[in-house]
């Protein structure tokens, strides 16, 4: 389910115009097509019976987590003032991005308008636009918020997934012969 949310919400993003990067959009599909492959690796193994497959799945899975749970804890544990570096850094590495936040945030300039620079927002020719860095610190805080906490309860899914499949991997097929070594 949460590959296909990845999926779906990534090209919506993308055909709605709301990223314009589509480098990100193409790493959140990857990304949802692999979990949709492993997700269907933990239902095969589970319907086959197959241990093999159910370890490997329990693995992955893991691994899931672990990376899950770093990046989700990351998004929690951050402060403004290292949030405030890095969007000034995601600031400066792309005309383009900053072209779409100003026009979607009503805003030019990150911390100022530099003189000699036009700006695509509404408020420009009035002279009117206040920087843009405290809407996007507003804004980027809520998603951070937002997304560690829904990461949070979605590792902990994972790591019952890799409870359970530890804990019934082991059992027999009840449709296979009991007179059969395994």
């Amino acid at each position: 389910m949460v590959s296909l949310l990845m999926i779906g919400i990534a090209a919506w993003g993308k055909w709605f115009g709301l990223v314009s990067s589509f480098q990100v959009v193409g790493c959140i599909i990857a990304v949802g097509v692999f979990l949709f492959f492993v997700a269907g690796a933990g239902l095969i193994g589970a319907m086959k019976h197959h241990q093999v497959l159910l370890f490997f799945y329990m693995i992955v899975l893991f691994m899931v987590f672990i990376v899950q749970f770093s990046v989700s804890s990351a998004c929690l544990a951050i402060n403004r003032e290292q949030q405030d570096q890095l969007l000034e850094v995601g600031w400066n590495n792309s005309r383009s991005t900053q072209r779409d936040v100003e026009k979607s945030l009503n805003c030019c300039g990150f911390r100022q308008l530099e003189p000699n620079r036009t700006c695509d927002a509404a408020c420009f020719p009035n002279h009117s636009c206040l920087p843009c860095a405290e809407k996007i610190q507003e804004h980027a805080g809520e998603v951070l918020r937002f997304v560690g906490g829904i990461g949070l309860f979605f590792s902990f899914t994972e790591i019952l997934g890799v409870w359970l499949t530890y804990h019934y991997r082991n059992q027999k097929d009840p449709r296979a012969n009991p007179s059969a070594f395994l």
